[in-house]
C-alpha cells in the first residue's frame, strides 16, 4: 500500500489531501474490431460513482460516454441531472437518475443569455443535490461525485459532506491552457489590443493568435465574463482531473497545466470509442441520411454541422448555401432549426431555386447521427465549428475538416486542425466565394488529399491510444484503480 501526498494548490500547500491507493487488478481483452477496451473483471463492482453533467449537448455526451464506461468497470452509476436539456433516461438502463430542480421554467436559456443560466442552474440545484445526496449516503457506499465544472454547486455539497469530486474536463487541454496565458496577458496589461494587432501570435502559445483567445481580445474583459473563466479554471477540491482528449494531441499543454493543478490527470478520450456504443443526442437523427450516403462513392460527401448551440445570421446562412451549389460536391448538411438567431425554422430562409440547383447533389436535414456520417466511407469532408466533440470524431474517422470556429474552445480547435496537425482549412471569412473554394480544395486538390492522408494517420494513431497498452487505455487501468481507492 502506497501513501501518496498531493496538494490541491500550490499557493495554499498547507490544504492537502491524503490518499490511500490499493492495488486492483484490472483484466482486460482488446476488441480489434472496434478497438474498444473490455473489461473482463470489473473492478468497481458494489461501489457507486455519482455523475454530474452540464446539460448541453456538447458536456452532457461525454459525461453519458463516461458513465456508460464506468459502469462496464464494475461501478454502480448514478445521473444527477437537471429537468432542462433532461437525458432520455429509458436509453440508459443501467444508470439510477437523480433529477434536480433547477426552477428553469420560463427562463431564457438562449446562447445569449448562458451566463445567467449558470448562475440560476448553480444556486436553484444546491437544495435538492444536497437532500438526494443526504438520502443515498444512508443506504449507498458512493466512492466519489465526478462532475462538470460549470456546476460548481456540486463542490459545496460533496464539501460538506466530505465526498470526493473528480472534475471531467470536455475540452481539449490546449484551450484550458490558453486560459492560463489569457490571465497572464490580462494582469500584465496587455489587453485590450488595437484591431490591426489580432493576427500576431501570442507569446508562449503557439499556435494561437490573440484572435484565437477563449476572448475578444479587442475589448476589456466584462466582469461576469472573468469571474466565470475565474470559476471555469478554477478545479476547488477536486482530487483528479479527467480529460476527453488524447495525451499524444495535447501533451504540451497537459503538461503545463499539470504544474498548475498538482493532482492526477486521466486522459482516457475520446471516450465515444472508449465507451460502448449508446445513443447520446437531446435531438431526434435523420436516419434516412446513412442510406443516401449509401448511394454516393467513397469520400465524396461534404458533410456540414455547426453543432447543436452555435448561431448564425440569415446572410450568412444564403452565403453558405450559394457556395455548396456552387462547389458542385455532393453534401449532407445539417440545418437545425434554432440555427438562426430568433429563427424557428432555418431550412425554410434557404434561397429559394436552392433546391433547383442541388437537386440530387445534397441533402439537407435537421440533425444526423454525426458519429455513424463520420464513420461512413462516402463522407470525405467536414464543414464543422469545431466544437470538441466534433473534432474527436472527425479525427477518429480520419476525415479532414473546414473550419468554421463561432465560440469558446473553437478557435482553438481550428487552429490546432489547421497548423499543428495539418488536418483543416481554415474559412476566415463565410461568404459565398470562400465557402466554395474551401470546399474544392478539401475535397478535390492535391493539399486536401495530403489532409486527408494525415488524418487517416491521426486515425490510426488514436486507435493505438485506446488499444491494449496505449494511453487512453492505460489511463482508464489508473482510474479505476484510483477511484475504487476513494
Amino acid at each position: 500500500m502506497n501513501l501518496q501526498i498531493y496538494f490541491q494548490s500550490t499557493d495554499d500547500i498547507s490544504n492537502c489531501q491524503i490518499s490511500w491507493f490499493v492495488p486492483i487488478n484490472l483484466g482486460v481483452e482488446h476488441n480489434q474490431q472496434n478497438s474498444r477496451l473490455v473489461v473482463m473483471e470489473p473492478s468497481g463492482r458494489g461501489r457507486r460513482v455519482v455523475l454530474v453533467p452540464y446539460p448541453f449537448q456538447g458536456h452532457l455526451t461525454p459525461m453519458l460516454q463516461l458513465g456508460a464506461l464506468l459502469h462496464r468497470c464494475g461501478f454502480s452509476i448514478t445521473l444527477a441531472h437537471t429537468r432542462f436539456n433532461s437525458p432520455y433516461t429509458s436509453h440508459y438502463p443501467h444508470f439510477h437518475f437523480l433529477p434536480l430542480s433547477d426552477d428553469l421554467d420560463g427562463f431564457d436559456t438562449s446562447f445569449h443569455n448562458l451566463l445567467n443560466v449558470m448562475a440560476a442552474m448553480n444556486a436553484n440545484c444546491l437544495p435538492s443535490f444536497q437532500e438526494h445526496m443526504l438520502n443515498m449516503l444512508e443506504t449507498e457506499d458512493v466512492a466519489c461525485v465526478i462532475y462538470d465544472n460549470i456546476m460548481t454547486f456540486v463542490d459545496v455539497v460533496a464539501t460538506s459532506l466530505n465526498l470526493p469530486t473528480i472534475l471531467l474536463r470536455t475540452t481539449a487541454a490546449a484551450y484550458m491552457h490558453s486560459h492560463l496565458v489569457l490571465f497572464h496577458l490580462i494582469a500584465h496589461k496587455r489587453l485590450p489590443l488595437p484591431e490591426s494587432e489580432v493576427e500576431l501570435p501570442v507569446p508562449n502559445l503557439h499556435p494561437l493568435r490573440y484572435k484565437d483567445l477563449p476572448v475578444q481580445a479587442t475589448q476589456k474583459l466584462p466582469e461576469q465574463v472573468r469571474q466565470f473563466l475565474l470559476s471555469y479554471m478554477n478545479i476547488r477540491s477536486s482530487a483528479a482531473v479527467i480529460w476527453n482528449t488524447i495525451e499524444t494531441l495535447d501533451q504540451w499543454p497537459l503538461q503545463q497545466l499539470q504544474q498548475q493543478w498538482p493532482v492526477p490527470f486521466f486522459t482516457i478520450g475520446p471516450l465515444h470509442k472508449m465507451a460502448p456504443p449508446l445513443p447520446t443526442s437531446l435531438m431526434k437523427e435523420d436516419a434516412f441520411c446513412l442510406s443516401w450516403l449509401d448511394k454516393r462513392p467513397p469520400n465524396s460527401v461534404i458533410y456540414i454541422s455547426l453543432g447543436s448551440m452555435a448561431t448564425i445570421n440569415q446572410e450568412e446562412l444564403r452565403e453558405m448555401a450559394r457556395g455548396l451549389a456552387k462547389s458542385d460536391h455532393p453534401f449532407l448538411w445539417v440545418v437545425r432549426p434554432s440555427l438562426l438567431n430568433g429563427s424557428s425554422d432555418a431550412i425554410e430562409s434557404l434561397p429559394a431555386d436552392f433546391k433547383e440547383l442541388v437537386p440530387e447533389r445534397g441533402l439537407v436535414v435537421d440533425w444526423a447521427p454525426q458519429r455513424k456520417v463520420l464513420e461512413h466511407p462516402a463522407v470525405g469532408g467536414f464543414f464543422s465549428h469545431c466544437g470538441w466533440n466534433s473534432t474527436l470524431e472527425s479525427l477518429c474517422g480520419g476525415v479532414p475538416m473546414i473550419c468554421r470556429p463561432c465560440f469558446a474552445d473553437q478557435m482553438v480547435n481550428a487552429r490546432y486542425l489547421t497548423h499543428v496537425w495539418r488536418v483543416g482549412v481554415e474559412l476566415e471569412s463565410v461568404g459565398e466565394k470562400s465557402v466554395e473554394g474551401a470546399v474544392r480544395t478539401l475535397m478535390g486538390s492535391d493539399c486536401g488529399r495530403g489532409m486527408r492522408e494525415r488524418a487517416v494517420e491521426m486515425k490510426l494513431e488514436i486507435e493505438r491510444s485506446v488499444g491494449r497498452g496505449g494511453s487512453s487505455s492505460e489511463s482508464l487501468h489508473h482510474l479505476v484503480n484510483f477511484v475504487a481507492s476513494l
